[in-house]
């Protein structure tokens, strides 16, 4: 007898797990390999645009992906540097044997957290509630909560060509079985596809034809806690090549030879992560797409082909390897490939990833139709943080569009559905400046130390900072400069005149191109460096940040008009048939949910207010 069980070990898992387990919840972590805990099947890295502001936020909550992440990184690179604060974020060059073990090692010493081998067929239920899971073996565990992270191992099938085998990545088994079980409980699901590139030995590379991508100089890491990072000059370099019109011609002359054209393939793909293949088809315009070559781990001598992912027969991805400068001999070690599995319609879940159907029910990752480690690590910790509130009698954590990545996936997911694996891009958040990498922990320490995953240790260097930070910014306003100050030569150097009147620190750091630090030089207050590029955002952007502020609370309020669980859409007058219908599907928490139903239009959300008031009034 368990509280809780995890089915499937994958990115998603671990967190949900580890949640449950922290937060003092007996769990069970079912895996079919526990050496296949947190593996890397597709891309050895974590973060990246959006997914990398996503790492930091599972931080900030307490979970653990931004720790390992940290520990076992090859590079540290800082993305979108020249742009706006609002898409900067970080991505790491991961050693995936190390970052998998290294998960291995977490689960098996984590308390309250038992790890079980074997293939779980079947869930067990009484009453619309889960009550435990059965094994392939016919062993059985009962328990109060099921949290499903099965990932791309559910019914699945690896495509090449037209070559079909019933297979979960990495040549690790699937199972049947469990997805007829979910259809029997009433859920719906549907066929995704995702994919993954070859790899190749990197001895067999010509790295001079290609260019070098260095990680950032500057300290940067995931995790509010890590002290220490690999540094700069032992960090590995990543590549950059480019496919050739003789690539493109194979493919060209290829193309149904594909799974994904010639009809073998049944799911959807990845639109923001498409096959080469599927990449030609859609910017046919396209002279030559770039891609990365990441090695996979000093462990391997092995180099993953960054978006070159295909499923194409094995002899033609020789000759298109082959093609792309500086692997004209290039040995593959790993065969690209396709895979297909289920997946269930997110629109099944509630906000809190339980679903509607089954009590105790809970549902993370690519089962839930997302792609991406960050996402289903995103996912399992919420799932895992809102299992154990169940448990506890206690309201779920739901993180707002405005306070978390986190929170405009989950809402994309559970409101608007997906019919492909869904991906998190910056442009999803209409309140990205004030989701960004620098400030996670402001958004969301908070909630990570109620729920009990922030120890009080952490949470008071976080009160500590926060009040440094003001402490600073009233030191600036205070701090003023003027025509004999020594800051006029950095002003001429940044472009800009000597200062004849007065001005304060404060008003000169809102100027383009000015940095905190060298700002200070001279001057007796001294900041650290990761907090002065903290204030820099906070100060430079303070009115688009207070405007962006000001939105968010007229969401917040709309958040608040609660829909009672028992209405009928059928019988709220003057609502679109189209609003009927999809009122009734997705069956909103509130009216700030409601209004983001796609075919839901402003009309209808103020007869919806109107409705309220009314049986309010009654």
């Amino acid at each position: 007898m368990a509280e809780v069980v995890v089915v499937g070990a994958g990115h998603a898992g671990v967190e949900a797990a580890l949640a449950c387990a922290r937060k003092g919840h007996d769990t069970v972590l079912c895996v079919m390999n526990r050496k296949m805990i947190a593996s890397m099947p597709c891309n050895p890295s974590i973060g990246g645009p959006a997914k990398g502001i996503v790492v930091r936020e599972i931080d900030a909550l307490g979970g653990q992906m931004g720790k390992t992440a940290d520990e076992t990184a090859l590079q540290f690179k800082m993305l979108n540097t020249t742009k706006g604060p609002g898409v900067q974020s970080l991505r790491v060059q991961s050693d995936k044997v190390k970052y998998s073990e290294k998960m291995q090692e977490i689960c098996a010493n984590q308390e309250h957290l038992t790890i079980q081998e074997g293939i779980v067929e079947e869930l067990l239920c009484d009453d619309h509630s889960i009550c435990g899971v059965r094994f392939q073996d016919g062993s059985e565990i009962h328990c109060q909560v099921v949290i499903l992270t099965t990932g791309t191992y559910m019914s699945s099938s690896v495509m090449v060509s037209d070559h079909v085998v019933e297979s979960g990545p990495d040549d690790q088994p699937t199972t049947q079985r469990l997805s007829e079980s979910i259809r029997s409980l009433g859920l719906k699901t549907f066929r995704l596809k995702t994919g993954t590139p070859p790899r190749v030995l990197t001895e067999s590379i010509d790295f001079s034809k290609t260019s070098e991508q260095p990680g950032s100089p500057q300290r940067v890491c995931f995790s509010y806690e890590t002290k220490e990072t690999l540094p700069y000059d032992q960090q590995v370099l990543c590549y950059l090549t480019y496919t050739t019109p003789l690539t493109h011609q194979l493919i060209r002359d290829n193309l149904q030879r594909s799974s994904m054209y010639s009809g073998v393939v049944k799911g959807v793909g990845p639109r923001y992560c498409p096959s080469i293949e599927d990449k030609l088809v859609r910017f046919a315009d396209k002279e030559r797409h770039q891609l990365f070559l990441e090695p996979e781990s000093l462990e391997m001598d092995t180099t993953y082909i960054q978006g070159f992912s295909t499923s194409l027969p094995y002899e033609i991805q020789e000759e298109m390897v082959h093609s792309l400068p500086g692997l004209e001999h290039a040995v593959i070690k790993k065969y690209a490939y396709a895979i297909e599995y289920d997946a269930i319609d997110p629109l099944q879940l509630l906000p809190s990833l339980q679903t509607k159907a089954i009590k105790g029910l809970f549902c993370a990752g690519q089962i839930n139709g997302t792609s991406g480690y960050e996402e289903a690590a995103g996912q399992g910790l919420m799932a895992g943080i809102n299992a154990s509130l169940y448990l506890e009698g206690k309201e779920p954590l739901i993180l707002k569009r405005n306070e978390a990545y986190i929170g405009v996936m989950i809402d994309d997911l559970v409101t608007k559905g997906t019919k492909e694996p869904y991906r998190l891009l910056t442009s999803r958040a209409e309140y990205r400046l004030l989701l960004r990498h620098d400030n996670a922990d402001q958004r969301l320490t908070e909630y990570g130390y109620q729920v009990g995953l922030i120890s009080e240790e952490r949470y008071q260097a976080y009160q500590k900072k926060m009040i440094q930070i003001e402490q600073i910014k009233q030191e600036l306003n205070q701090l003023r400069f003027t025509a004999k100050s020594s800051c006029n030569s950095y002003l001429i150097e940044c472009g800009y005149e000597s200062l004849k009147d007065g001005v304060t620190a404060y008003e000169l750091l809102r100027r383009p191109k000015l940095e905190l630090i060298p700002l200070l030089n001279g001057t007796e207050l001294v900041v650290d460096p990761d907090l002065a590029r903290q204030i820099e955002i906070e100060v430079k952007y303070e009115g688009y940040i207070e405007k962006a502020k000001k939105e968010a609370d007229r969401l917040i309020q709309m958040e608040r008009l609660r829909l009672p669980e028992d209405i009928n859409y059928e019988d709220v007058i003057h609502l679109s048939l189209e609003a009927r219908q999809k009122l009734s599907l997705v069956r909103p928490l509130n009216v700030g949910q409601a209004s983001r139903i796609s075919g839901v239009n402003p009309a209808d959300i103020a007869v919806l207010a109107v409705y309220l008031q009314q049986r309010h009034q009654k």
